[in-house]
């Protein structure tokens, strides 16, 4: 199996040289990634999308997650990240299409890793149904969407859980109350500032 080599920053976002991602998720270097959320509106009613992580992913299998999200390689530029989108969720999006949301930090802490991320973060407006997904079965179990009024509410605490609606990599459909304990424990900051991120675009969208 080819191993991975990442861009390893500081704090800062200064280059310190590369690693791999197993050295990186052990020691907690600071390493870029690419995450992508999509937004759809119908009628006057906004909605996130989440994907369900594959059940074989060695980390966090079966939790909800960012839409399309991924680690940066040592060769690659920001831009190139869209290909996350195309991989995990089969559909065709271009770099011009996303809306960044600027660069935002992560840590995610387990007993197997410490992953320190610099997370370069879109939005892209999503036009399409939930049918043109076409998902990649060894990294997404499904893709889900919830009014975005509601995932606020659940992430600042005016609720404890939320139903979220879509379909399975087999097209079953999905109808399922989730809480905070079904999704990847991203920092509540990082989450906050993307839903802040988001809502400012919408505002003026």
């Amino acid at each position: 199996m080819e191993i991975e080599m990442l861009k390893v920053f500081n704090e800062e976002y200064q280059s310190q040289g590369i690693a791999s991602r197993d050295e990186v998720h052990k020691k907690g270097l600071w390493h870029e990634t690419f995450h992508c959320w999509l937004v759809s509106k119908n009628k006057d009613t906004y909605f996130i999308y989440l994907q369900l992580r594959s059940k074989t992913k060695k980390d966090f299998p079966n939790l909800l997650d960012i839409t399309a999200a991924g680690h940066l390689l040592e060769n690659e530029t920001v831009r190139e990240g869209v290909r996350e989108v195309e991989e995990e969720l089969g559909i065709n999006v271009a770099f011009k299409d996303l809306i960044s949301l600027g660069v935002m930090k992560d840590c995610l802490v387990t007993d197997e890793i410490i992953d320190h991320e610099l997370t370069n973060v879109f939005l892209l407006m999503w036009n399409g149904e939930i049918k043109d997904f076409r998902l990649q079965e060894d990294e997404v179990s499904g893709i889900v969407k919830v009014d975005l009024d509601q995932f606020i509410d659940l992430w600042s605490g005016k609720t404890d859980h939320i139903v979220v609606e879509g379909i399975d990599y087999k097209n079953n459909f999905i109808h399922s109350k989730v809480s905070l304990e079904n999704f990847v424990p991203h920092e509540t900051s990082y989450i906050k500032n993307v839903l802040k991120g988001i809502s400012n675009v919408l505002n003026h969208y």
